[in-house]
């Protein structure tokens, strides 16, 4: 393994691409629950918003066959300019290409659809003509089956490409607690969408710490036994 992909991911050393993150592109997944996917794609989006880390999104055939890409990813980067595509190897658009050296950054994070296609083909490419470390987030992308997802998976993995998931990512760039600056909007990413875990902290921050509930409701009335 390369000394650079022994260094952890950081605000300052890593982009993202977000690859054909489309409705069209979505119906096709079977490889992990199509919900579960948008979310994590939008948890990803935010988690870069949080570091300001530099974000493409890219997108194929939007009018024709794909759809327009999810709003909710949309609305986290509402000023980004889409970059359309014809080819379902993004690499192949000069835009694309433009955009990632523009970044100046030689770590790229993708999620993108489908794992097998779209994904595998941009990352070889990627790797083959400019030397990009790849870093494919593997539950923020789907493929039209487990299978084709997991040999694609494998395929990279054996050609150099480093497979993490969007909670990984997030807590990679956070590295340290003491980081007060991103500490409140990383933990709201994690309780809006890391299921189990932003339960646990909404747990300890009102039962344990005693902090007001997020949600504000009606008043809480008490047991009135029935007779």
């Amino acid at each position: 393994m390369s000394k650079q992909k022994l260094e952890v991911l950081t605000p300052l050393n890593s982009q993202l691409i977000f690859i054909d993150q489309q409705p069209q592109m979505a119906f096709g997944v079977q490889s992990i629950d199509r919900q579960t996917l948008k979310n994590n794609v939008v948890a990803l989006a935010k988690s870069a918003k949080v570091f300001n880390v530099p974000t493409i999104i890219t997108t194929v055939e939007t009018e024709s066959f794909s759809g327009h890409t999810y709003p909710e990813l949309l609305s986290v980067f509402p000023e980004h300019p889409i970059l359309e595509r014809t080819s379902m190897n993004s690499w192949d658009d000069q835009k694309v290409r433009d955009a990632l050296a523009k970044n100046g950054r030689n770590k790229v994070i993708v999620s993108g659809l489908w794992t097998e296609v779209c994904n595998t083909t941009f990352a070889l490419s990627a790797m083959h003509d400019a030397d990009y470390e790849i870093y494919m987030v593997a539950d923020a992308s789907g493929g039209t089956s487990l299978d084709a997802h997991n040999y694609a998976m494998q395929r990279m993995v054996q050609a150099g490409v480093v497979p993490v998931t969007w909670q990984q990512v997030l807590l990679e760039w956070q590295r340290d607690w003491a980081h007060r600056d991103t500490y409140d909007a990383v933990t709201g990413v994690v309780k809006e969408h890391s299921g189990a875990y932003g339960m646990g902290i909404d747990y300890a921050y009102t039962m344990v710490h005693k902090a007001e509930e997020r949600a504000k409701h009606g008043p809480t009335l008490a047991p009135v036994p029935a007779t």
